[in-house]
């Protein structure tokens, strides 16, 4: 089931809550609507539920304009981020109320629901549970159950907010792998909302990074994360150093190192910034001839990585870098000693791009 979004507006008084969005999402897909709060993600996921209106624009499902639709006319399935499951009611009597409740016409029998209930908890593996109240249940596992919920009225489209917000690390880390395994085996269209950047470029085929109600990049994982579309998506997508830089003629220079850019040949001696991630400044411990010389002023070990926190230059600017454990110990730094930086991969923005983007 395909979604066009079509120029969706929505605001809230005088504040912009979805700015203009237009958004085409292809047919089993699983995409993340990525952004920081107040960005608009989760309000333009309400309006292709159904749970808000736009004030202009168009949804359609399938080429079938759904904008007016009442969200029970939709075919969407939708999880919460806290569950909202019925706490009186057992695991069973949850995934199955979606069914007992369609009309006498469409409703299936009770064998038909016990099969369908079952099959769904086998599916979630949580087929133990069926008799058990919510209050038993992890919340891992109730989140589960909300997810089989959801399945059971077997909805067109799959929305998720926040689905795994209200979790601690290590349950919502498996549970990421879990849904992507989910989403492979059923390939139902599906939407979820999230601010956790590991989250969506772990789960997602597509993220839509979003921000002051405007969709400022649209692609892959890895096309938002090693192609960012400019200064907000580069910041807002992991850790990054924030250099000043200048442009002369497709060559950029950092301090004394020069590296090219030829997306601004022709461009004659202009202020720029260039982004640098951790993991993508190479650390020595001899001189080296056009390399950034710096400063090491704490070391962390994080597990196979080592964190270094730097002062590099004359502007005496605080630099992150991140290198292997063994790596670190090959080159015999320690903290407050000297060290040279050299960038590997980095992208520039003129100055005035910058300004714009925030």
């Amino acid at each position: 089931m395909s979604i066009e979004i079509d120029r969706i507006n929505k605001r809230f008084g005088d504040f912009v809550a979805v700015d203009d969005v237009s958004l085409n999402l292809r047919d089993g897909e699983l995409t993340a609507l990525l952004g920081p709060s107040g960005s608009g993600k989760t309000t333009l996921l309400r309006i292709i539920a159904g749970l808000e209106q736009p004030d202009s624009g168009r949804i359609r499902f399938h080429g079938q304009d759904t904008t007016d639709l009442h969200v029970s006319d939709r075919g969407v399935g939708f999880v919460f981020q806290h569950y909202a499951l019925f706490k009186h009611m057992t695991v069973f009597e949850n995934v199955a109320y979606g069914l007992t409740v369609k009309p006498r016409r469409e409703r299936p029998s009770r064998e038909e629901i016990r099969r369908k209930v079952m099959h769904l908890l086998e599916m979630v593996q949580l087929d133990w549970t069926a008799n058990r109240l919510p209050s038993q249940l992890s919340g891992g596992q109730r989140q589960r159950i909300a997810l089989a919920r959801a399945l059971a009225v077997e909805p067109r489209v799959l929305l998720l907010d926040e689905p795994f917000g209200a979790l601690d690390a290590k349950v919502r880390a498996e549970l990421r792998r879990w849904l992507r395994r989910l989403h492979d085996e059923i390939h139902l269209t599906s939407v979820f909302v999230t601010h956790d950047q590991e989250e969506a470029l772990e789960v997602s085929d597509r993220v839509v990074v979003m921000n002051r109600g405007r969709v400022e990049q649209d692609g892959s994982p890895e096309q938002v994360y090693d192609q960012p579309a400019n200064p907000f998506v580069y910041q807002f997508l992991g850790n990054v150093n924030r250099f000043d830089a200048r442009i002369s003629d497709g060559v950029a220079q950092i301090g004394q190192f020069r590296f090219a850019a030829p997306e601004f040949a022709g461009q004659c001696d202009s202020q720029a910034l260039a982004y640098v991630r951790p993991h993508d400044l190479e650390v020595s411990s001899q001189v080296s001839e056009g390399a950034l010389p710096a400063q090491i002023e704490l070391v962390s070990v994080v597990g196979p990585w080592v964190r270094l926190e730097l002062r590099a230059g004359s502007s005496e600017q605080v630099v992150h870098a991140e290198l292997p454990k063994h790596r670190f110990r090959e080159l015999g730094l320690q903290q407050g000693g000297d060290a040279w930086l050299r960038p590997l991969n980095s992208r520039v923005f003129l100055a005035d791009h910058e300004l714009a983007a925030d």
